[in-house]
């Protein structure tokens, strides 16, 4: 178990806009580079607010009211410890389809081939739960045999009775899905809601190990 000091440590560090990819060839190299933690969900799920919100940045990742605002894959260096990356989101109903599948193709493939990567964190509006595109993504991570996280996001804007019941649901999902995680978080962005949950999921792969296990 990591110490919570060392967590909150780690993301009171530098966290540091790398670069921009819209196709396999801008990747950054892996050689010698830190592990990968990867987010993901439908468009305007909160991605990018959840990435400020863990950072403790206003504006490290650029938030949007518009669907499908982020439409490449986007590299952030934690203390040069983790690599946090934004994926571009799923669902977006207005994008034309050639964009779309432009899109999900080259998520696909960083998916399927990036040998840095070591878990997905899958954002699911807690409004909503599981969506049919949400399944296919989790069936999708589930093929590529990549762990990934159930993070429940706007946790804020339901009651606690409703929110609770749509994590119940989706929670009981899970037991068909081999590369999902057991258990789900729920967060607020907005009211700093479950951001220590997560941190301790990501910092898992990038703190040593003498610190994981003192």
């Amino acid at each position: 178990m990591i110490e919570d000091e060392d967590v909150r440590r780690l993301f009171a560090q530098p966290c540091k806009f790398v670069l921009a990819a819209a196709a396999p060839e801008q990747f950054p190299a892996t050689a010698n580079a830190p592990l990968e933690v990867a987010l993901i969900g439908r468009s305007n799920v909160g991605k990018s607010s959840l990435i400020n919100a863990l950072t403790g940045r206003k504006s490290l990742a650029r938030t949007s009211n518009t669907p499908g605002r982020t439409q490449q894959i986007v590299f952030f260096d934690l203390a040069q410890r983790l690599m946090l990356v934004d994926l571009p989101g799923y669902g977006h109903a207005s994008a034309p389809t050639t964009m779309s599948e432009k899109w999900n193709s080259l998520v696909r493939y960083y998916i399927q081939t990036r040998p840095n990567l070591r878990l997905v964190c899958l954002l699911l509006d807690s409004r909503h739960g599981a969506l049919a595109n949400d399944i296919d993504m989790m069936n999708f991570l589930d093929r590529a045999a990549i762990s990934y996280q159930i993070i429940m996001t706007k946790a804020d804007q339901l009651r606690a009775a409703e929110r609770d019941n749509k994590a119940h649901q989706v929670e009981a999902m899970l037991s068909k899905h081999p590369a999902a995680r057991a258990k789900i978080i729920s967060t607020s962005a907005e009211k700093l809601v479950g951001l220590q949950e997560v941190q301790q999921a990501i910092a898992a792969f990038a703190l040593p190990e003498k610190t994981k296990t003192r």
